[in-house]
């Protein structure tokens, strides 16, 4: 068995089932956390500042997503390949890899962040945001784009942490953030009376907070992901080979937010109420989600690590237990989530009508939401294997060509909510039985010896 860190974890030998969830189950904590962090915010601001600014925050997310997914796309070809050097026991790579992600993410989120104050309010306009929303969302927009170089620096940071099965202490950095957000969040908002801003700010220096732990945790390293500052510079092969990998699932990300983008404005059609419960279901769903995002990461970073070290037939494994661990916990989450919608909502805003229309989006969307974890599960495969452009066509043609499709007919013909989120898991369902159907070839030439060595595209 490989040497590993305190935190480190040998994804290439030993049982697999345990070892997943034991890489699984403190990221799912730290995606909770997070998600937690954003549910203040969101609670908080409807609670003290009325559903104006619920609505203004809550419609952020998908313009927010669309222009830095790109950014964060790179930080998944970093997982891949540190997981991929690291199973091959090849320090070089992995120190080489580490620095030139961080510089990545420094660089990349002073760039993206300049470009998003810079349009953010221009496409909520297009978005067709109401006029007493418009302005708080742009507030909003602004200062969350101006903490972007963070705020990306702790994703690369935690992504190399990751790759090397350390899911914990991100998880404790996480916790420690996550104090500060929300005693800064009521100090804000409840007693400085500063809206909107007042759960802006505390998202991005929270975020600060857990860079500079995920920082100091890389610097302090004892193993080949030990960061020295004098290092951080751009490998040019290694950047090439993030791109490669990173640059296709960013794009994908962009896309999907482009689609997500096209139904916000469609709810925003409903008016505020409606973009209120919208919101808030969406939070509510947010919790399942990231448990379910839990086995993409651990599918995308065992099968790169087994891969690197030339140990296929574990692969296959690999997937049957990802794949039974995202269904058991999406479909137990999602029903759950559905079942006491009526009682979380109340959490988000003791409004009916906000209510009333959050329980239609968590009946359609909500209850069936496993179908989108398999869905992602087979995407962590491919990536893990090294393919990034494959899943990412398969993925636009899949989730928003159906999505646009869908909205430019059976939404137009029946302009009613639950049309528009029938949208959801009918593009799920399509686009995981074809990655299943791309898995299975991409395995099949692995196992044939056809592809040998890892690419950006598997072969």
């Amino acid at each position: 068995m490989r040497q590993t860190g305190r935190y480190e974890m040998d994804m290439c030998s030993g049982p697999i089932l345990s070892r997943v969830l034991m890489f699984s189950v403190p990221l799912m904590l730290t995606s909770v956390l997070q998600l937690l962090f954003n549910a203040a915010d969101i609670v908080v601001v409807g609670r003290y500042a009325g559903p104006t600014a619920l609505a203004a925050v809550g419609s952020t997310g998908a313009l927010i997503n669309l222009i830095v997914n790109v950014l964060m796309g790179m930080s998944i070809g970093t997982s891949v390949l540190v997981a991929r050097y690291y199973g091959a026991n090849s320090p070089k790579d992995v120190s080489e890899t580490v620095h030139t992600s961080i510089a990545i993410s420094f660089f990349g989120g002073i760039l993206f962040g300049a470009g998003g104050v810079l349009i953010c309010r221009p496409m909520l306009e297009i978005m067709g945001t109401p006029e007493e929303v418009i302005d708080q969302a742009a507030l909003y927009m602004r200062i969350y784009f101006s903490g972007l170089p963070v705020i990306a620096v702790y994703s690369f940071g935690s992504a190399v942490l990751r790759a090397v099965g350390d899911t914990r202490r991100p998880l404790y950095f996480l916790t420690i953030a996550g104090v500060v957000n929300v005693l800064l969040n009521l100090l804000c908002v409840i007693v400085l009376k500063m809206g909107v801003a007042g759960v802006a700010l505390p998202t991005v220096l929270s975020q600060a907070v857990a860079a500079g732990l995920v920082v100091w945790c890389l610097l302090h390293s004892d193993s080949s992901i030990r960061l020295q500052l004098r290092r951080v510079r751009v490998y040019g092969g290694k950047m090439r080979e993030i791109v490669k990998i990173g640059l296709p699932a960013g794009i994908q990300g962009s896309v999907f937010s482009i689609s997500n983008v096209v139904i916000q404005s469609s709810v925003n059609s409903f008016g505020s109420m409606v973009m209120a419960a919208n919101s808030a279901a969406a939070n509510l769903e947010g919790f399942v989600y990231v448990i379910m995002n839990s086995f993409y990461q651990a599918a995308l970073t065992f099968t790169s690590q087994n891969l690197g070290a030339k140990k296929p037939k574990r692969i296959r494994r690999i997937l049957f237990c990802c794949l039974g661990m995202v269904t058991t916990f999406g479909l137990a989450m999602g029903l759950g989530v559905y079942f006491a919608g009526g009682t979380l909502l109340r959490i988000y805003s003791t409004d009916p009508e906000v209510i009333k229309w959050g329980l239609i989006r968590l009946s359609f969307v909500g209850a069936p939401y496993f179908i989108c974890g398999i869905m992602d599960t087979m995407v962590g495969m491919m990536r893990g294997l090294g393919y990034s452009v494959t899943p990412m066509i398969v993925s636009m043609v899949g989730v928003v060509g159906v999505r646009m499709g869908w909205i430019c007919t059976v939404f137009a013909a029946s302009h009613t909510l639950q049309t528009l989120y029938v949208s959801y898991p009918v593009s799920w369902g399509i686009t995981a039985a074809v990655h299943l159907g791309c898995f299975i070839v991409a395995y099949g030439k692995i196992m044939k010896g056809r592809s040998g060595h890892l690419t950006a595209e598997g072969s």
